[in-house]
């Protein structure tokens, strides 16, 4: 059977294991593409197939299109691409005919298990905070001079990190890729909090924090255990040592904040950085370079090298980053904010370092399943801090009527799509310019402008990125003179 090498494989498993039968890679993406060339060379035969016909047309060497629809014949592995769910035809079919279905972190997982020196996995999930925490332990790991990357769900992807022999992974897993990932057993891995997302792919909330306790199944289990139901996770994990973060005080089997100075009192590495040296600030910044922590003590990682690294550290765009200021208004693209849980983290950092000042909070999207009502709850418990609340994206109906009922008061601003009057379908109309130049008219100076749209972005963007640099170019476009081209 190819790739029949189960929870068992260990280092120096036969080769032989991945060339019995051709393996089928689904979907023709970035981690699709990296899982059909690591098979080919390890020689394995390898078709891939994808919905669009032009993604099948310039294949890899020795990569063969499958165009027939359904499972070829002979095939007994499929390795998925992450967002393919549970209910897709082609797993049914897979399971009628007793094919296995994995993802690409799975299929990695089983080639470092072939190598004389597996790589170390780190693994971060959690319903908020997995990049810039990723980024943070990889910031860790390279400075204290490990062959080591961030890998997974940040971009790059895990098979290829294996294949090109890094000896320590930063591994950021989304609850779909943890779902397809049934052998992985990490080093060390953190759960950093669990909200409601992704319950239109999952089923319902426990399926998927189901799928995030998957990190915790290694040697040592990290949890937030300020987050009920990821400390809940914790507490059950089978991991032999379980180990906790928190914004107070530590235990003895923690990390956590004492007289203002993060502190791992679990592996005995003492105090590592002021907690108001951390960047990004705030609440969830610290929890996230305490996580890092946790995981690069687990490898034993000494901690100068955290305190040092840390305090270097600069977190990617689309995290509360300023984008502009216009007439005494501060532009912030928290685009990465895809949940209300996100959203509401990135509201609460504002209130704590800006005393004072209010906030247009631009919101909208792909709510995923999600109950509009939290994102009203949200509005209303933040209440003194909102200007007014302007909302986008296909969901834009039940939101309004979600913050109108909870926030009163509040003044609401939908705009549609194509309100703009771009000359294009009102799907594909990019509704930043209108959304940004009615945030601007309820703002006065000394205000914030928060994009934190508490829903996924692909309703009217490629992605987050894109909705995030829409905004910063509607903000931009403020400070233009009427008729001067974009």
């Amino acid at each position: 059977m190819a790739l029949d090498v189960g929870l068992g494989m260990t280092a120096g498993a036969d080769r032989s294991d991945l060339t019995a039968a051709p393996v089928l890679v689904a979907g023709a993406g970035v981690s699709g593409l990296a899982s059909a060339v690591a098979l080919r060379d390890a020689g394995a035969r390898v078709l891939l197939s994808d919905d669009r016909d032009e993604a099948l047309a310039a294949l890899p060497d020795g990569v063969e299109p499958w165009r027939g629809g359904g499972i070829p014949e002979g095939v007994r592995t499929v390795v998925t691409s992450p967002g393919r769910r549970p209910d897709h035809p082609l797993v049914a079919e897979a399971a009628s005919y007793g094919v296995e279905v994995i993802g690409e972190p799975e299929l990695a997982w089983r080639l470092g298990a072939l190598r004389d020196d597996p790589p170390a996995w780190l693994v971060v999930t959690g319903t908020n905070g997995k990049t810039t925490t990723t980024e943070m332990l990889a910031a860790v790991l390279a400075h204290a001079g490990l062959r080591s990357a961030a890998c997974g769900n940040i971009g790059y992807p895990v098979v290829s990190a294996v294949t090109e022999g890094h000896e320590v992974l930063a591994v950021e897993l989304s609850s779909f890729q943890l779902h397809w990932s049934p052998s992985v057993r990490p080093a060390a891995g953190v759960v950093l909090n669990v909200a409601e997302d992704h319950l239109d792919w999952h089923g319902g909330p426990d399926a998927y924090a189901a799928a995030k306790a998957r990190a915790l199944t290694g040697d040592v289990a990290v949890g937030g255990v300020d987050d009920p139901v990821a400390a809940r996770l914790l507490a059950t994990a089978p991991a032999p040592r379980r180990v906790g973060v928190t914004l107070g005080e530590p235990g003895p089997d923690q990390l956590g904040v004492a007289a203002g100075v993060l502190t791992d009192r679990a592996f005995g590495g003492g105090d590592l950085i002021a907690a108001d040296a951390v960047v990004p600030p705030g609440p969830p910044g610290i929890t996230d370079a305490l996580a890092a922590a946790a995981l690069a003590r687990a490898h034993g990682v000494d901690p100068r090298h955290i305190g040092a690294a840390l305090a270097a550290f600069t977190p990617g765009p689309h995290r509360s980053a300023p984008v502009g200021e216009h007439d005494g208004v501060t532009y912030l693209d928290d685009s990465k904010a895809t949940n209300p849980h996100a959203a509401a983290a990135a509201l609460a950092a504002i209130a704590a370092r800006r005393p004072g000042a209010r906030v247009v909070w631009v919101v909208g999207g792909l709510l995923k399943g999600v109950d509009p009502a939290e994102l009203g709850r949200l509005a209303e418990s933040v209440g003194g801090l909102l200007a007014g609340i302007v909302v986008i994206g296909t969901d834009r109906a039940p939101i309004v009527d979600a913050v109108t009922r909870h926030a009163r008061d509040l003044p609401v601003v939908e705009v549609a799509p194509g309100h703009d009057g771009p000359m294009a379908p009102p799907e594909q109309a990019d509704p930043m310019p209108a959304a940004v130049r009615r945030a601007a008219a309820l703002a006065r100076p000394g205000d914030v402008v928060l994009l934190a749209p508490a829903a996924a972005s692909m309703d009217q963007f490629r992605d987050y990125a894109h909705r995030g640099d829409a905004f910063a170019g509607a903000v931009a476009a403020l400070s233009r003179p009427s008729g001067v081209p974009r």
